[in-house]
């Protein structure tokens, strides 16, 4: 059984950093795309970032890009979400999930439908 467990969410000021890690448990991530999600209180859920496991590959939701570095570590199994220069319109539960390579390709792993395992979310709170 495949488990997703998230940490590294806490309170910082707007323009601060956090790395957010993703660790993955009861399986190889070889064959998978992992992403990371979030969402606002009264908000959908939205896309933040994605890599592909098997050749690194990333892709960034547009106002997270230059700001947001989505990494791995193989030996670790983990994935990484650095966050800096934070606002608090990135405030919200961030949850990273895990996509078989085949049912999405590049940003069409964008839709959460895609993703199988969920972890259980950390909360990210940026205050102004």
């Amino acid at each position: 059984q495949v488990q997703l467990v998230e940490s590294g969410g806490g309170l910082v000021q707007a323009g601060g950093s956090l790395r957010l890690s993703c660790a993955a448990s009861g399986g190889t991530l070889w064959s998978y795309a992992v992403g990371w999600f979030r969402q606002a209180p009264g908000m959908e859920r939205e896309f933040v970032a994605s890599i592909r496991w098997s050749n690194g590959n990333t892709y960034y939701e547009d106002s997270v890009k230059g700001r947001f570095t989505i990494s791995r570590d193989n030996d670790k199994n983990t994935v990484y979400l650095q966050m800096t220069s934070l606002k608090p319109e990135d405030s919200a539960v961030y949850y990273c999930a895990r996509t078989p390579n085949y049912a999405c390709s590049g940003y069409e792993c964008r839709d959460d439908n895609h993703y199988d395992y969920w972890g259980q979310g950390t909360q990210v709170t940026v205050s102004s």
